[in-house]
This record gives C-alpha cells, structure tokens and sequence, in this order.
C-alpha cells in the first residue's frame, strides 16, 4: 500500500512524500492554486504567461539555458502546465539530486528575473493563434464550448488569453500575479519515487522555509443561470466537422463524481464504449471518439469529441444524442457495469508503478482537498450501481446542460437539420 506523509511548514506550505522504493527516479513537482480563472479582466492568460516567464531566469540561474542545464545535470527535463485552476512546475529527478531540484524551482518561484517578456509575447501569440482560423475566427472547439458553459466568467475563458490580452500584459501584472498567488499556503510541494519523507522534508525546509507570503485573493464563483440547450456552428475551411457535445457536471468534491467516471467510460472510454461502437464500428461515420470529464471548485463538465464528414454531421449528432438518451432511460446491464469496473480498478492498480501519477493524486489532490487513496477510490468503485449511473445521467443529460459547437464548412440546410435533432433530444425529455 503507497501512503503518502504530509508535512505542514510553518510559513503554509505543504509538503508531501510519496514513498515508492521500488523505483529508480523521483517525480519532483509543485502546485499552485491559481489558473485561468484568477486572471484579472482584461489580463487573461496571465497565470500562463508568468509561468512562461518564471522559465527565462532566475537570481541564481540566469537564462532559460541556465535553468535547463541545471536540470538535466541532476537528471532532470522540467517543464509546467496551466489550467483553470492550477499551475504545475514538475520534473524528474535523480534521488541523489532531490534537493539541488527543489533549490531550482526555489529559485524559479521566489527569485525569477521576469525578462524576455516581448519574446515570450510572442512565443504565446503565436501558439494562441493556432486555436484562430484565417480569418481570426476561434476554431478551437474546447474554448468555444467553454465560453457557452461558463459565460461572463472566467473559466469560460482560454487559459492562454486572447490576442489582445496577451498583448496587453507587462512586468507590472506579472510581478503583481506572482506577489499574489505564488505564496506557500497556497502551494503543495511533492516528491514521489524512492525517497524517505524526512530527508524531503529537511531538503524542502532548506529551500522553500524563507518563503513568505500571505494567503491569495479568493476567486469569483460561477453561478449558471441557462435554462435551455446552447448551440454554437462556427464556419471554417476544415474538410471535416469538428464537433463537441458537453454538459453542465458537477463539482470536484460532489459525492457522485465516481458515477461521472463510469458514465465517461461506459459512452466514450475506449474500443469497447457505446459511442465508439455506434459511430465508428456500426456506422463507419467516425475515426475516434473522445469524453473528458472537467471539474472545478463550484462547477464541471463532461464533454464528448469527435469529428466526422460535412454529410454524416447530422447522423453523427442525432445518434450520439439517442445513445446519452437511452444511457437516462435504461440501467446499465450487469455484464457492462462489471466490465467498466473492472477496467477502472484495474488502471488504478497500475497507477502504482507511476511516480507520476502518484504525485499528482497526493500532490494535486492535497492542493485541491481532494485526497483520496488509491484503496479508497477502488473501495467506491466496487460499492456503484446500475442505479447510481441512472440517477446521475438523469441529473448530467438533461438538455439545458447541453452545450454543443459544431466547427467546419457549413452547408445550407444543416444548420437547421442540427436545430432539429437537438428539438427532437429535448422532447424526449418532456414527461
């Protein structure tokens, strides 16, 4: 059994060591909790670009090459991403070298130079306008759907900005954003791999224990107010349509969230999911079919993507809308639900031999005050019904969850026939 120990420093900070002495690298990673959604208006992107930024130089290492270098010296390729709600710096690491990379990302976190902001600028336009068609039309069909769940706030904005946004940033904002947010009670550092917690928290205490800094400005919550289905068909030179069907879903803490994971896998999980058998196997329509499940503090969402011939859009959504129907209507058979647990305990058994994946369920998980062992997300696995997953495809599919955006090249009448299949979705609802 991996048992995670947790560690308080008094000036906030949490450190967590995932002891996994069988393995010969450690994953070395630090969460912050602040993303997309803490962006100021008119600055969106901004948790984005400073994480850029914080990689250009530091007091101690002074050039993206420096910090680099000192990386892979102990073994190391660091690297971070940004979502709406977090911001993660994370490498792997030699277990002799734990140290020498906590002092890196010290450096990084506490004393970046917060240079090369006009390349940088550029660097992440550039990589923005990969989601703009050209005609400067948003394409990308995860921050259009987003922008219909969470309208006027800002998880319905792109994590990596706007154009005019990211133009607008300067060292005065991101200086301000790190003094805000990038304080250690609003941090998890984590090791996992073959490490002991004591030399991890010595080694944290070494780097992190003159950090300072008071607890971040609280974010504004979401509050829905749609009582109808969205739709959203955007024109784009594409030869296919690129489509995406996503429904209002639950918070990360809700007591159901493991009913959310089996409804994911049982539709669109793999070779063997009710969409996937429909649409590419039945029907040869599609190539893949994806579902992808977002949860949040307040809100969430779970999401199916998939893209198909401008002919067979129609066919592609009616049907996809019939099985999430019939998913409201009739209980799961035994032999399904016990296949899709299965598969679910099981990829949780896996996850053991991953320091990876252990860093993130207790680091990211303590961040978010959702921790939860691997026992014990098995432990509910066992304990769902076929009832449990109808109740909650009752709560999730109803159609004013709904939230579908249609991308590519639009042709007269389709518009009208999308209109239809989603009139006909929501009369199936009415008692």
């Amino acid at each position: 059994m991996i048992r995670p120990f947790l560690h308080t420093m008094t000036n906030g900070l949490r450190v967590v060591c995932v002891e996994m002495p069988h393995l010969h690298a450690v994953e070395l990673a630090i969460y912050l909790k602040v993303g997309g959604r803490n962006d100021p208006p008119g600055r969106q992107g901004l948790s984005h670009f400073l994480e850029h930024i914080l990689f250009r130089g530091t007091a101690d290492f002074g050039s993206s090459m420096a910090i680099e270098s000192a990386f892979e010296a102990i073994g190391g390729a660091p690297n971070a991403a940004t979502d709406a709600e977090s911001t993660c710096y994370y490498s792997r690491v030699h277990p002799d070298h734990v140290r020498d990379g906590m002092k890196i990302f010290a450096s990084m976190l506490q004393r970046p130079l917060l240079k090369g902001i006009d390349v940088e600028k550029r660097i992440i336009t550039e990589e923005a306008r990969e989601d703009l068609n050209e005609n400067g039309d948003e394409i990308n069909p995860d921050t259009i759907v987003s922008r219909l769940l969470w309208p006027r706030h800002p998880l319905g904005m792109p994590t990596i900005g706007t154009l005019e946004s990211i133009e607008a940033i300067n060292r005065d904002d991101l200086a301000k954003h790190l003094q805000e947010f990038y304080v250690p009670s609003a941090a998890v550092l984590v090791a996992s791999g073959p490490v002991r917690s004591h030399d991890v928290f010595a080694a944290a205490l070494d780097c992190f224990g003159d950090w300072q800094g008071g607890p971040p400005p609280p974010a504004g919550m979401f509050v829905s107010s749609q009582h109808k289905p969205q739709i959203k068909c955007v024109q784009d030179s594409d030869s296919q349509m690129n489509l995406q069907l996503a429904y209002m879903g639950l918070a990360r803490d809700d007591k159901r969230f493991m009913a959310v994971r089996f409804l994911r896998r049982i539709l669109a999980g793999g070779g063997g999911s009710r969409l996937h058998l429909r649409l590419r196997e039945e029907l040869g329509i599609i190539y893949s079919v994806e579902g992808a499940i977002g949860a949040y503090d307040e809100t969430g969402c779970l999401a199916f993507d998939l893209s198909t011939a401008p002919e067979t859009l129609i066919q592609a959504v009616s049907v996809t809308l019939e099985e999430l129907y019939r998913i409201t209507e009739v209980q799961v058979n035994v032999e399904e639900l016990e296949r899709i647990r299965n598969s679910y305990i099981f990829d949780l058994e896996f996850s053991r031999d991953s320091a990876y994946e252990m860093g993130g369920r207790y680091g990211w998980g303590e961040l978010m005050g959702v921790v939860r062992s691997i026992e014990e997300d098995q432990s509910e696995a066992r304990r769902i019904t076929a009832h449990d997953l109808l109740e909650t495809a009752r709560e999730i599919f109803t159609p004013e969850n709904l939230r579908l955006v249609a991308v590519g090249p639009w042709k007269r009448g389709m518009r009208k026939l999308l209109l239809e299949s989603v009139r006909s979705y929501e009369q199936r609802f009415i008692r």
